[in-house]
């Protein structure tokens, strides 16, 4: 949930209403998240859809990492800016509800592009040797910091970075927090602030995304 979707509702709708709309791929696939999920509130926002589109094809990157599949709302607005011979790993660990993801990556023009994989993101960043134009992650806060660390190895000049509910809905405003998410999105906020290879900004939209950028 975004800051004015609690505390100004009006806003929101508002903002809403001066975006792009989305396709009806997007549209379907947000109203079954909401149909179908315990927790619809963890898909991508149609704000921050927004924004991952934009950047993503304006950089127009071949290769794309997500990190936290979920129902795969993210996964298309990410895709929508590969090259041609561009690919998107997404990563996710929920097998029951992999096939809502898949049903709508394979009814996709992005179907050849996407490789969805059940795996843990920490395996697989120790295994992999890519490197990615693109890394969008949205998956255990706990992990934040771990996620930061490993994924740096796979960055290149120009690399961007998005890494979502970094405000974590203001607890990171908290002096001495016992949540160990807390802790972890903290220090990834100290890191991504203090790394010389990186730029950053966070931007105040829906829960917070830090947006990175490899020097």
């Amino acid at each position: 949930m975004s800051f004015f979707e609690e505390k100004n509702p009006e806003m929101d709708r508002y903002l809403e209403a001066h975006a792009s709309s989305e396709s009806e791929i997007l549209k379907k696939l947000r109203r079954e998240t909401y149909q179908k999920t315990t927790q619809p509130h963890m898909i991508s926002g149609y704000q921050q859809g927004r924004l991952l589109t934009i950047i993503s094809q304006m950089l127009q990157p071949k290769s794309i990492l997500e990190i936290g599949t979920f129902t795969g709302y993210a996964t298309l607005c990410l895709a929508s800016g590969l090259a041609k011979d561009g690919k998107i790993t997404t990563l996710d660990v929920n097998e029951d509800l992999a096939y809502l993801p898949k049903k709508y990556f394979e009814s996709s023009e992005y179907a050849s592009q996407i490789d969805f994989k059940l795996q843990d993101a920490k395996e697989f960043l120790k295994e992999t040797d890519e490197f990615f134009d693109l890394i969008f992650v949205d998956a255990d806060k706990e992990n934040y910091a771990e996620y930061f660390r490993l994924i740096k190895p796979h960055t290149k000049s120009g690399t961007v970075v998005l890494f979502d509910n970094v405000l974590w809905y203001g607890k990171v405003l908290e002096e001495s927090p016992k949540l160990k998410s807390t802790q972890s999105i903290q220090e990834l906020n100290d890191l991504a602030a203090k790394d010389e290879d990186f730029e950053n900004l966070i931007l105040p939209l829906r829960d917070g995304v830090n947006f990175l950028r490899r020097k």
